[in-house]
């Protein structure tokens, strides 16, 4: 399940954000920290993963503690189901 969720938000990052679809975001890539993504770049991916997979994020969580790789979206996704 992991995999599914890391290939998803992976390919969201790459093709909506980044706007280069045939970048291939390795699943403990940093994110934020590094960044490959913004601050507004950040509220798209929250809603992305809010609409797709079912779970709320919190406006706090919206930081390079939790966000900051896909493995790390895809333990917060899994913890909330």
């Amino acid at each position: 399940m992991t995999t599914e969720i890391t290939t998803s938000i992976g390919k969201f990052v790459a093709e909506k954000i980044l706007k280069q679809p045939n970048k291939e975001i390795k699943p403990d890539e940093a994110l934020i920290s590094s960044g490959l993504i913004d601050s507004f770049s950040l509220m798209d991916l929250a809603m992305f993963v809010e609409d797709n997979f079912g779970v709320r994020i919190e406006d706090t969580e919206l930081n390079a503690d939790t966000f900051d790789s896909l493995n790390q979206l895809a333990e917060l996704i899994i913890s909330r189901k």
